[in-house]
């Protein structure tokens, strides 16, 4: 990515949790400052999007349905106007499930997916890797 706006919210997501940050880097530079920190949340009453194989396990359907509440937030915030600029890195596996659940709001808003697991990443690793994508 060239150049990450300032403010930009940069969501850092796997199955099981997301760490939301907005950047506060000048002209395109890219400085982080984590805004908050999600985690799968009211199960008994959300489910996971579209249908699961019978086979899933408990695991797999968390995952799905943690990717559902994500995207619903991010829709959410972008029909409030709560983010301009948008930045997605998630495993492969959860951008998958959370790209079809964006609204066109969001997706009007997405600057940059990257399919990266960087979760667990250290702040500066994460930065890094946003210069360098």
């Amino acid at each position: 990515m060239t150049s990450l706006p300032s403010d930009a919210l940069v969501v850092i997501a796997d199955g099981q949790g997301a760490r939301l940050f907005r950047n506060r880097g000048e002209d395109g530079a890219v400085a982080l400052h984590q805004v908050d920190l999600l985690e799968l949340m009211n199960m008994n009453d959300d489910g996971p999007a579209g249908s699961m194989p019978g086979e899933s396990s408990s695991r797999q359907i968390d995952e799905a349905t943690f990717a559902k509440q994500l995207a619903q937030g991010l829709n959410d915030s972008a029909l409030k106007q709560r983010y301009a600029h948008l930045v997605l890195v998630a495993d492969p596996v959860t951008l998958g499930r959370v790209r079809p659940l964006l609204h066109k709001e969001t997706t009007q808003r997405l600057i940059a997916e990257i399919g990266k697991d960087l979760t667990n990443s250290r702040l500066d690793a994460i930065e890094q890797a946003l210069a360098a994508a």
